[in-house]
């Protein structure tokens, strides 16, 4: 079995550099969804999974499983590890995405796992110092290091990571603690239509209990989709501007079937409609471009260890006599709030 894998954050930013930079996948991000309606689905089109994070009760759950090895192109890998079911959420996504370019790493994990039982699969992760290495990445930064991992009692809160995934014109959801994949439904080409009230279900479910939820999303690099979508406007700019000034008409590559009008009047107003465009186009791609600074600055807050500079403060405040009483005023302020809750 391998090492132990600390608990990372639910966090996009956190799983978006985990895919990214810590498996090497290129071309995705992670999006927290707050619906699952029309308008937040065509925003973050294309996605190649959900994946859900619900609080676990260990209640029963009497819906059938497939068997894995009927389905032998879909990866699905029991948990046999603590710690790691968010990360095994994540490479149910990604390892069943074709359209995804899975880098050398998890494309070399996928082949060689390929024949393997899904308790094998399990194990394989765990035994991955690749993934496991970059699962860790992300460890909380800990005064002191205890090599025992502790079990969860029943006064902690666990938190459970599950998948959803089209695959061969069907919905899957994957559960690692399930022996399989479960068959939510079949489904065209908007898969979408059939996760969504499976995932519906599930969070009516735990909102009437008040019971923490949240969905995310493995979507396409929203930054290079809006580049792209750039290149085909400033494409349709180019003829439209030929066709203003009287040029003879051009054959621009890039245009996506655009068709340019045949009067100038015409081709004024594509040339508004484009710059409309192309100005949403900037505004989308500076949006992204900050909230991924924001992320990384994030994450090296997350990664930074501040455990030095913390004892170093305290023993400056030590040995100028300043520990002491704001301690004393500490304790002080706790106890007055102590027994002010116990009067309420």
């Amino acid at each position: 079995m391998g090492d132990n894998w600390c608990t990372i954050e639910s966090d996009p930013g956190v799983f978006t550099e985990l895919m990214t930079e810590g498996f090497g996948v290129p071309g995705v991000q992670m999006e927290e969804l707050w619906s699952l309606d029309m308008a937040v689905e065509e925003k973050n089109a294309p996605m190649y999974g959900l994946i859900f994070l619900f609080k676990y009760t260990g209640e029963k759950d009497e819906r059938p499983t497939e068997e894995a090895a009927d389905l032998p192109d879909l990866f699905f890998a029991n948990q046999v590890i603590t710690n790691a079911c968010a990360t095994q959420a994540i490479l149910a996504v990604l390892l069943n995405s074709p359209e995804v370019d899975l880098g050398g790493t998890l494309g070399e994990f996928k082949a060689f796992t390929r024949e393997f039982p899904p308790d094998l699969k399990g194990l394989a992760i765990s035994n991955s110092d690749s993934i496991r290495t970059a699962h860790n990445g992300f460890a909380r930064q800990e005064p002191f290091i205890s090599e025992e991992a502790r079990t969860a009692t029943k006064d902690d809160d666990v938190f459970h990571f599950i998948a959803y995934v089209p695959h061969g014109g069907r919905v899957y959801e994957l559960d690692g603690l399930k022996k399989g994949p479960i068959l939510v439904g079949e489904c065209e080409e908007d898969w979408l239509s059939v996760a969504r009230p499976a995932i519906q279900q599930r969070i009516n479910q735990y909102a009437s209990s008040e019971i923490q939820f949240n969905l995310m999303a493995i979507v396409k690099n929203r930054k290079e989709g809006y580049q792209a979508e750039m290149a085909v406007q400033e494409a349709r700019k180019t003829v439209v501007d030929a066709k203003i000034n009287g040029a003879e008409a051009m054959d621009v590559d890039g245009t996506d079937g655009f068709v340019v009008a045949a009067d100038v009047p015409g081709a004024e107003a594509q040339r508004a409609d484009v710059m409309a465009k192309i100005a949403e186009l900037q505004v989308n791609i500076r949006t992204e471009e900050d909230k991924f600074a924001a992320w990384k600055q994030e994450n090296m807050r997350r990664k930074h260890n501040y455990i030095p500079f913390v004892m170093a403060l305290m023993k400056a405040l030590a040995e100028k006599g300043k520990l002491a009483p704001m301690v004393d005023k500490a304790n002080a302020k706790a106890a007055e709030a102590g027994a002010a809750a116990a009067k309420a």
